[in-house]
């Protein structure tokens, strides 16, 4: 399911406009300008209780190899966005 489809199911489901459903999830989802995102650049988690919750983890710099020519390449530290589902979520997808 694309975005596209995303906003027409919810807005078949809660008689919002299509418009007000994209609305909602850029402000929850975007990039740059969504709760979540800013949440996560804040150091702060964001749980939704009984889907997931949201979360900044820290990387350790690393050393990779560049699989074309096989050089080590120095990785630096960074923080990347993670996601764990649920009790019920996972509940319901392993029935």
């Amino acid at each position: 399911m694309n975005k596209t489809e995303l906003v027409k199911t919810l807005a078949s489901r809660t008689g919002l406009d299509q418009r007000t459903v994209g609305g909602l999830l850029d402000a929850l989802f975007d990039p740059k300008d969504g709760v979540i995102a800013a949440e996560l650049a804040a150091g702060r988690a964001v749980a939704i209780r009984g889907f997931g919750a949201f979360e900044a983890r820290s990387a350790a710099p690393r050393i990779a190899r560049n699989p074309r020519t096989g050089e080590a390449v120095q990785l630096p530290a960074q923080v990347r966005p993670a996601w764990r589902p649920a009790a019920p979520l996972k509940e319901r997808l392993n029935g």
